[in-house]
């Protein structure tokens, strides 16, 4: 059984952030909700309690049972882990007379403390939360303060138990990699996780699961799906049947393309064009949420018609991703979004799901790519969301729009490639906005579209950065669009980060 670090999940949008940073360093972390604790506690070293939208004193608070976990593995509280714990011991947990956001100074009283070994003093941690620890309770020992928290970092004496009012996992925390590698330590668990380990432990388990049966499984054309095919490939050979669906919201020329580049890579792939069917359900619909619902049912549907013309087909593939999966768990009551990758099997289909990649940040799906062999153009390709295009034409779909889309983002791509700014974005893509201004070409007045550019930076798509593409790049490409797309008469390029925004506008 492979040894690991336990994150209970109490709904923050940071949780995998600390997920990431534990495998960072090398070392195998799982997240769970924070109400589905395993029935066993074998190979688990250490567990983290991570943030919460919720006050621990709110009555719809979440609350877990700490009394297998306490005492007996070593445990960190982050943000509401740590309140939590104070909470349940005896302290006091209030609001802050304002809400401490930002960055902070953080003093180190205990120099000695294993948690803070190699911090210095003064450390600039990120502070993100509306109540604050004004007690600890009596076998609580202080290790660390700001100026505006007196209580920023604490641990229980006799025991291998800490809190922390700050986030270690954020880019801001200076050197929040290092409490979290000090956190490793203590749990005696460090460097077990790599790409080629992750790769001999998953073929295996996908032999053991899938047996001699056969395998359909859904190709994007993106990273993930294409490390999933190869990797289900490596495991079973010719029993996997890919399926590359066409759903008319793909980039320009992609569907050639894509086909191409597996057919280089030995796979046996099924290519449908099924965009018809997709316009003709996405007609007139403006929500993002129900598109991106209509593109998934798609995909199963053409999945599921697919596989009932093949003999023997009982699983489905997808390469399904963390990030996926965290923001489509209902820990709040409230869905991130949806995303078509995850679950939501109708009862009809036939078929099991296998998701071999579901463990997985985005650049560890990329490690394992590299080192499964695969071409490195397909492994650094920029992430392209399953619904395409339609998610980012924001209102109603039509087949003009796509156009629109498609040559913008066209000039878009191929300009980033011919400036070298290609490899140095994570993700970069066109959005056609639902809003159409008032130009002037040449001696006519026009009233066209509006294409918003977005180019980001970011590890895991969890949080991501407005990239500072060059004023002359940006100039160059806002004038090839207008001039060489019909139906666009302005550019505009997207300045904010995630969160608050996110990476896709839907």
């Amino acid at each position: 059984m492979q040894e690991k670090i336990l994150i209970l999940d109490f709904g923050s949008q940071t949780t995998q952030l600390i997920g990431r940073r534990i495998r960072d360093l090398g070392t195998y972390c799982e997240i769970v909700p924070y109400n589905k604790l395993p029935n066993s506690f074998e190979g688990i070293k250490g567990v983290i309690l991570s943030g919460s939208p919720y006050s621990v004193y709110d009555p719809h608070a979440f609350r877990v049972d700490l009394s297998a976990i306490r005492g007996h593995l070593p445990l960190l509280g982050i943000c509401y882990g740590a309140q939590s714990l104070v909470n349940q011991f005896g302290g006091k947990v209030e609001p802050a007379d304002s809400r401490e956001y930002g960055r902070a100074a953080l003093c180190i009283d205990k120099k000695d403390d294993l948690l803070l070994k190699g911090l210095k003093d003064k450390s600039v941690v990120w502070m993100s939360h509306g109540d604050t620890i004004t007690s600890l309770p009596e076998e609580f020992e202080l290790i660390a303060s700001t100026s505006d928290v007196p209580n920023a970092a604490f641990k229980i004496r006799g025991e291998q138990t800490w809190g922390v009012q700050f986030h270690p996992e954020a880019h801001h925390s200076e050197e929040g990699k290092v409490l979290i590698g000090n956190f490793i330590d203590i749990c005696g668990v460090r460097n077990n996780w790599s790409a080629q380990s992750f790769i001999e432990q998953t073929v295996q388990e996908l032999k053991d699961q899938l047996g001699q049966d056969k395998v359909i499984l859904a190709l994007s054309g993106g990273v993930d799906s294409s490390v999933c095919a190869v990797l289900l490939n490596r495991a079973i050979g010719d029993r996997l049947t890919c399926i590359f669906v066409d759903h008319g919201l793909l980039r320009k020329g992609e569907a050639q393309k894509v086909l191409a580049d597996y057919e280089h890579l030995g796979l046996n792939v099924i290519g449908v064009d099924a965009s018809k069917k997709f316009y003709k359900a996405l007609k007139g619909v403006t929500d993002p949420e129900q598109k991106r619902k209509i593109i998934g049912k798609g995909f199963i549907e053409v999945f599921d018609e697919e596989a009932r013309k093949l003999e023997g087909i009982k699983w489905l593939g997808q390469g399904t991703i963390y990030p996926d999966v965290i923001e489509s768990v209902n820990i709040t009551g409230m869905v991130i979004k949806s995303h078509h990758n995850v679950g939501g099997l109708p009862e009809k289909m036939n078929l099991k799901l296998v998701e071999p990649l579901r463990a997985l940040f985005k650049d560890e799906v990329r490690r394992v790519g590299l080192e499964l062999g695969m071409m490195p153009h397909l492994i650094h390709r920029h992430p392209f969301p399953g619904p395409g295009l339609g998610i980012r034409i924001l209102g109603e779909i039509t087949p003009e729009k796509v156009r629109i889309l498609q040559e913008a983002d066209d000039i878009y791509m191929s300009m980033m490639r011919a400036e070298g700014l290609y490899d140095q974005v994570w993700q970069a893509g066109a959005i056609l906005l639902p809003i159409r201004s008032v130009g002037v070409m040449g001696d006519e007045r026009t009233y066209d579209y509006t294409i918003a550019l977005r180019a980001v930076s970011s590890v895991d798509a969890m949080s991501a950065d407005w990239c500072r593409l060059p004023y002359e790049f940006l100039a160059k490409v806002s004038n090839e669009i207008i001039n060489k797309v019909r139906g666009v008469n302005r550019c505009v390029y997207d300045i904010s980060s995630k969160p608050p925004s996110t990476i896709e506008w839907e």
